[in-house]
């Protein structure tokens, strides 16, 4: 594992305070002052499951709670890596000194931290090998932060062994199935994404840079959104200064997850799949020409917090736009696939082909029930009963569908421009999908 955020700038230390505000590009280009005329996340717990968050750095006065340690230390408000306390930053920092207006602000400044600090080491720059994670204890702080009431989760961290059938996996299930919205880095090694991001409902984020483009290191495949990740400013309390600037799907995820709690907060009666699709829908490529949803590198666009709180979007079913994790089966269940990492190596483009094979299986299936049944009724004509035969009836409409996916990846359609969301689990394909992707839209 590693966490995610990584390759701190040293490099380029910020020395004061005000000067941090004006490196937060974030923040002027999602019109922040405006954004928080709307919302400002009050009334909403994110959880926060990293290195810990240091309770006592200005930016986070008040808005940290007690929380839990699971490091055996005992204390959730130590961070000895300071990634914890940047992710708190970026989602509910509110700046110190004169109205606010030095240090951190994060998009969601009203909302509260729940630090649930759990054993990592952070991946050295120079280290091919990555950093570590103590996989039972994020994932009882998972369990923890739900019975917590925490209505987010941000998890900027990778762990290959959170594949589907895990343990992991199985605490995240639980966390969606009581209405928590969980947001994941996709990684940073120009790879596929992660685990957990790449697990069915969770949010996986990837980053851009300051001129809203993919940045290249981040990890691609099912990703749902992109937030921006490159040259992001943060508290550090390891640091001189208490900051630092920092590259990395980390910060792209707590700003997503900051806007998760925006919209949390606005809207309160809608359920964590709605508000999901209020975050889909109102995300844009701008400047990325070219593009359609699903893309790549970045899922269905640039996440927008003033258009996700302010567009008129229908709510949409309960579950959301993004693919339900299916029920484990005993052939798959709790072990991992092919890869040696513990991720499933298989391509979208591959699983997409399979699902293609399942459904010209089940056509040709129903085609054969319906030619023996036309044998049957004729040779009962010929014998001279022209009543139904008992047991000769064709199968209800639809039942030739193919099964669910296996767990791990879901397939992206092969998507022409403006395509629709994929249909969720139990939607009969023909009928009309409420979560058709419209054009994206312009501006914040």
């Amino acid at each position: 594992m590693a966490l995610t955020g990584a390759l701190l700038l040293t490099s380029a230390p910020v020395a004061a305070a005000d000067a941090v505000r004006d490196a937060q590009w974030p923040l002027t280009v999602y019109d922040a002052e405006k954004v928080w005329k709307t919302s400002q996340g009050e009334g909403v717990t994110v959880a926060v499951i990293d290195s810990g968050v240091d309770a006592s750095q200005p930016d986070l006065a008040g808005q940290v709670l007690p929380g839990k340690d699971f490091t055996g230390a005992g204390d959730p408000h130590e961070d000895n890596l300071g990634h914890g306390t940047g992710m708190a930053s970026l989602i509910a920092g509110h700046g110190h000194g004169v109205n606010g207006s030095a240090g951190v602000m994060g998009l969601a400044p009203k909302a509260k931290i729940l630090p649930v600090r759990v054993n990592v080491t952070e991946r050295a720059a120079n280290d091919p090998t990555g950093g570590k994670i103590d996989t039972a204890g994020w994932t009882a702080g998972v369990r923890y932060a739900v019975e917590q009431g925490a209505s987010v989760i941000n998890l900027s961290l990778d762990d290959s062994s959170a594949y589907p059938g895990s343990k992991a996996a199985k605490a995240i299930e639980y966390a969606q199935a009581h209405d928590v919205v969980v947001v994941a880095s996709t990684g940073n090694d120009a790879g596929t994404v992660n685990y957990p991001a790449a697990l069915p409902g969770v949010v996986a984020v990837s980053a851009v840079d300051q001129g809203l483009n993919p940045w290249p290191k981040s990890n691609t495949g099912n990703v749902t959104v992109a937030a921006p990740g490159v040259q992001v400013t943060q508290a550090d309390p390891t640091t001189k200064s208490g900051y630092a600037v920092a590259d990395g799907t980390s910060g792209s995820a707590a700003y997503v997850s900051a806007i998760v709690a925006l919209l949390r907060s606005k809207y309160p009666d809608l359920t964590a799949g709605q508000i999901v699709n209020r975050l889909v829908k109102s995300a844009s490529f701008l400047n990325n020409k070219g593009k359609t949803a699903p893309d790549k590198e970045l899922g269905y666009g640039i996440a927008r917090p003033g258009s996700a709180l302010t567009m008129n979007i229908p709510a949409g079913p309960k579950e959301g736009p993004l693919a339900q994790a299916s029920p484990p089966t005993s052939t798959t269940s709790g072990s991992a696939s092919k890869g040696n990492d513990g991720t499933n190596p298989v391509k979208n483009e591959e699983k997409s082909s399979s699902g293609s094979i399942f459904l010209i299986a089940g056509i040709a299936a129903v085609v054969v029930v319906i030619a023996i049944a036309i044998v049957v009724i004729r040779s009962r004509r010929k014998g001279g009963n022209n009543g139904p035969g008992s047991g000769g009836g064709v199968p209800p409409q639809g039942t030739g569908y193919p099964p669910q996916y296996p767990t791990g990846h879901q397939p992206y359609p092969n998507a022409a421009p403006n395509q629709g969301y994929s249909a969720p689990p139990g939607q009969n394909p023909q009928q009309p999908n409420p979560y058709a992707q419209q054009p994206p839209y312009q501006g914040q």
